[in-house]
């Protein structure tokens, strides 16, 4: 028989007390753009004419307000940068650890979740991240609304996990993220393919093999950061 330290019992007693004191959330809104613990996107001008893939990205509180990471030294709130969402998804805050002590961890991470900075709610450790960004310089190719949601989910240890940067953000909401309404869709994606259609009109193919090197020089970029030159992301 195994006996375990008392305060790993206590410890696993509080982090299921914290759990059960989840409150229920309100409804997702996108008229009143009320979207709780939801990670939100909107293609963003120019860029996603080019590459509809790339778009700005923010994180919500509990009841729903949207937080990004627009510009230096400045988070917005309630106020979603480069217009309405288009995408959305809601998160699970049963994925998340808040640990009152370091004892009632529930992520395998216990000292570097720790380290890195540990919440007792979801709001908190948005708010956390906003302290922390509200002195930090906006680089779309480094520093950049990705890193500040990646940033909350690594202090949320959301699913167990503090491998969150960039690319996973960006493939969790690209690949899992739901559409607000077809009008969403059509703001989206009309764009690129009127630049398509206008640049295949004026320059011909030429213009398609332009239009796929830039979204791969974006792609190689955004991986070399994120996986080999991590120093870059230190703004």
């Amino acid at each position: 028989m195994v006996f375990k330290p008392n305060y790993d019992v206590e410890g696993a007693q509080s982090a299921q007390a914290i759990q059960h004191e989840l409150w229920p959330l309100g409804e997702i809104d996108p008229k009143n753009a009320k979207f709780p613990c939801c990670l939100v996107w909107t293609p963003l001008p120019v860029v996603s004419w080019l590459a509809p893939f790339i778009g700005h990205v923010g994180i919500c509180r509990e009841d729903g307000t949207v937080l990004d990471f627009s510009g230096s030294y400045f988070i917005n709130v309630d106020d979603f940068a480069f217009g309405a969402v288009a995408r959305y998804l809601q998160l699970d805050r049963r994925k998340c650890c808040f640990p009152p002590n370091l004892s009632a961890h529930t992520c395998k991470h216990r000292y570097k979740h720790a380290e890195y900075g540990t919440a007792d709610t979801w709001n908190d450790a948005l708010g956390l991240t906003i302290r922390s960004f509200e002195h930090k310089s906006y680089n779309l190719f480094t520093c950049n609304c990705h890193l500040f949601v990646a940033n909350c989910l690594n202090r949320l240890c959301y699913g167990r996990s503090m491998g969150w940067n960039m690319i996973n953000v960006a493939g969790l909401i690209l690949f899992k993220g739901h559409w607000v309404d077809t009008y969403a869709i059509l703001r989206s994606f009309f764009p690129f393919v009127a630049v398509l259609c206008f640049g295949i009109y004026m320059v011909g193919w030429p213009f398609i093999i332009g239009s796929l090197s830039f979204s791969l020089l974006l792609i190689g970029w955004f991986l070399f950061v994120t996986y080999c030159a991590q120093n870059l992301l230190e703004c």
